[in-house]
C-alpha cells in the first residue's frame, strides 16, 4: 500500500500525464481503485478520501496534498489564535480571583485574627458547592450555550470575589467563599468541554495546555502583586480588602466581553470561511468514539475509566490545592521576609510549573501519549515533598523543593485530554464534570486537612508526608487508565 501511494505523489502535474500516455492515466486510475477497495473493503475504514479515485487519476496530487494540508494547519492556527488567547486570560482571571485568598491570609490574620483552622475551612468550603453545581454547569455548556454560561458565571464570580472585601467574621469568610464557589463552579468543565469543540486530538493536549498555563501564570503575576497590595494601605481600607476587590473588577468585564466574542460551535463561526468550518466539523466528527449513546450519571459513577480519572484528579488536587492555598503561609513563616519579598519568592515555583506544563502539553501532542505524561509530575512532586520532609530546611531550599513540588501541575494538560479522546460526546460531558466534581472535593479536603494537622502537630511533617503518599497514588492510577485510541489509518493517509 505503501508503495502504491509513494508511486501516485510521483506524479508532478496534469502535463506529466499528458507525456507518459492514456495507458500511465489507466494504470494510476487503476491504482487507485485498488487503494480505495484496500482501504474501504479490507480495512473496513471510511470511503471519504478516496471517493473520487477515477476522477483524481489525472489531477496533480503532490500540488493538492501541500495545498490540503496548508489550509488544514491556517484553519488549525486560525482557531488557536481566536479562542485560546482570550480564554487564557479568562482562566488567569478566574485562578486569582479563587486563590487571593491564599495572600489575603496573611492580611486577614494580622488584622482579624484568624487562625490556620478557619483559613483552612474558609479555603475549603469553596469547594462544597463548587463541586455540587459542576456536572450542571458541563452539560449546561453542551447543551444550551458556552458563551452564555461562561459570561454569566464570571460576572457573578467577579462580584462575588469584590464583596468579599467586605469580611469581618469567620462566618462572613465562610459564607463569601460558599457562594464564590457555586458561582465558579460551571466554568472550568464548560471550558474543557468547549474546547473539544474546537480542537482535534492532535492539538488537544497543547490547547488545554496552553489554556491551563494560565495556572501558574496566574500565580506567577498574582504572587508580587498580591504581595505589593498587601503592603499598602488607601483610604484607611487594608491591603487584603483592596486585593479582593481589584481582583474582582477584570472578571466583570471579561464576562461582558466573553458573551460577544466566543462562539459556541465551528459551523456558528463567521470568523471561518465556508471551507474551515466544513473541514474542522468533519475532522472533529471522524474522531468522535464510535459509542454514541446516552450516559448517565449512575453509568459514570460504575464506569472503570472514570472512576480511574476521577480518583487521580481527587489526589493531584489534594495535594496541589493544599500546596497552592498554604505556600505564602508557610514561606513566610520560615522566612520572616515582607509581605512583598514573599510575594516575588512565592513566584518562583510557578515559573518553573508554566514551563513544565507547556513543554509536557507539547510533548504529550507529539507522541500522542496521555498516561505517562500525566504521570510523571505526579513523581517529580512526590520527590519533593520527600525532600522537605528528609532534608535540612532553609528559605532558599524551600523554594527549590516547592518548585519541584509545583511541576505537578504538569500533570493538567494531558490529563484532561483523556475524558474527551477516550469517551463519546455524551459521555465525556458528564465525565469532566463528575471528574472535576469528585476531584474538587480534594480542594476542600487538602487545605483543610494540612491547616488541621498543623494546628494539633505543630509541624509540617504529617502534612507534607500525607501530600507524598496522595502523589504517588495518582500517579499509580494513571498508569491504570485505559489508552486512547490512535487516529484511523484512512486519516493518517489523508494527512
Amino acid at each position: 500500500m505503501r508503495c502504491w501511494v509513494s508511486r501516485l505523489l510521483e506524479i508532478e502535474s496534469p502535463q506529466d500525464l499528458d507525456r507518459e500516455g492514456a495507458a500511465k492515466a489507466g494504470w494510476h486510475s487503476a491504482m487507485f481503485r485498488l487503494v480505495q477497495f484496500w482501504n474501504s473493503d479490507i480495512l473496513g475504514l471510511s470511503h471519504t478520501h478516496f471517493a473520487k479515485a477515477p476522477e483524481m487519476a489525472g489531477l496533480p496530487l503532490r500540488a493538492i496534498a501541500p495545498g490540503a494540508a496548508r489550509s488544514a494547519d491556517h484553519t488549525r492556527h486560525h482557531i488557536a489564535l481566536r479562542l485560546l488567547p482570550f480564554v487564557f486570560v479568562l482562566y488567569i482571571t478566574n485562578y486569582l480571583d479563587r486563590t487571593s485568598v491564599a495572600y489575603a491570609a496573611i492580611g486577614m490574620a494580622r488584622d482579624l485574627g484568624f487562625n490556620d483552622r478557619v483559613f483552612g475551612m474558609g479555603i475549603g468550603i469553596f469547594f462544597l458547592s463548587y463541586v455540587a453545581l459542576q456536572i450542571p454547569g458541563a452539560l449546561l455548556v453542551e447543551r444550551w450555550s458556552a458563551r452564555g454560561m461562561i459570561s454569566a458565571t464570571m460576572i457573578v464570580w467577579g462580584s462575588l470575589t469584590a464583596l468579599t472585601a467586605l469580611v469581618h467574621t469567620p462566618a462572613q469568610l465562610y459564607l463569601a467563599r460558599f457562594l464564590l464557589g457555586a458561582a465558579e463552579a460551571g466554568f472550568f468543565p464548560g471550558v474543557i468541554v468547549y474546547l473539544s469543540h474546537w480542537f482535534i486530538q492532535e492539538d488537544r493536549a497543547k490547547a488545554t495546555s496552553n489554556f491551563m498555563a494560565a495556572i501558574p501564570l496566574s500565580l506567577i503575576i498574582g504572587s508580587p502583586v498580591a504581595g505589593w497590595i498587601l503592603g499598602h494601605n488607601w483610604s484607611a481600607v487594608q491591603g487584603w480588602r483592596w486585593l479582593f476587590f481589584l481582583e474582582g473588577v477584570p472578571a466583570i468585564l471579561l464576562g461582558i466581553a466573553a458573551f460577544f466574542f466566543l462562539t459556541d460551535w465551528p459551523s456558528e463561526a463567521a470568523w471561518l470561511t465556508p471551507e474551515q468550518r466544513q473541514w474542522i466539523s468533519r475532522r472533529l466528527a471522524e474522531e468522535k468514539p464510535s459509542n454514541r449513546q446516552s450516559f448517565t450519571l449512575g453509568q459514570a459513577m460504575r464506569s472503570r475509566p472514570v472512576l480511574l480519572l476521577a480518583a487521580a484528579a481527587f489526589l493531584d488536587y489534594f495535594a496541589g490545592y493544599a500546596v497552592i492555598f498554604w505556600f505564602p503561609t508557610v514561606l513566610k513563616r520560615q522566612s520572616g521576609f515582607s509581605d512583598a519579598h514573599v510575594g516575588v519568592l512565592g513566584a518562583v515555583p510557578y515559573a518553573v510549573a508554566l514551563i513544565a506544563m507547556l513543554v509536557n502539553g507539547w510533548h504529550s501532542d507529539r507522541s500522542r501519549e496521555r498516561r505517562w505524561h500525566a504521570a510523571v509530575p505526579l513523581f517529580i512532586a512526590a520527590a519533593g515533598f520527600m525532600c522537605l520532609i528528609s532534608l535540612p530546611s532553609s528559605t532558599l531550599m524551600t523554594v527549590l523543593f516547592f518548585s519541584m513540588i509545583c511541576v505537578i501541575l504538569a500533570f493538567l494538560p494531558a490529563f484532561w485530554a483523556i475524558p474527551t479522546e477516550i469517551l463519546s460526546e455524551s459521555t465525556a460531558a458528564v465525565a469532566v464534570g463528575m471528574i472535576n466534581a469528585l476531584a474538587s472535593v480534594a480542594g476542600f479536603a487538602g487545605p483543610y486537612v494540612f491547616g488541621y494537622l498543623h494546628t494539633r502537630t505543630g509541624s509540617l511533617i504529617a502534612g507534607f508526608g500525607i501530600l507524598m503518599f496522595c502523589t504517588l497514588a495518582a500517579a499509580i492510577l494513571m498508569l491504570l487508565t485505559p489508552v486512547a485510541a490512535r487516529p484511523r489509518v484512512s486519516e493518517f493517509i489523508a494527512s
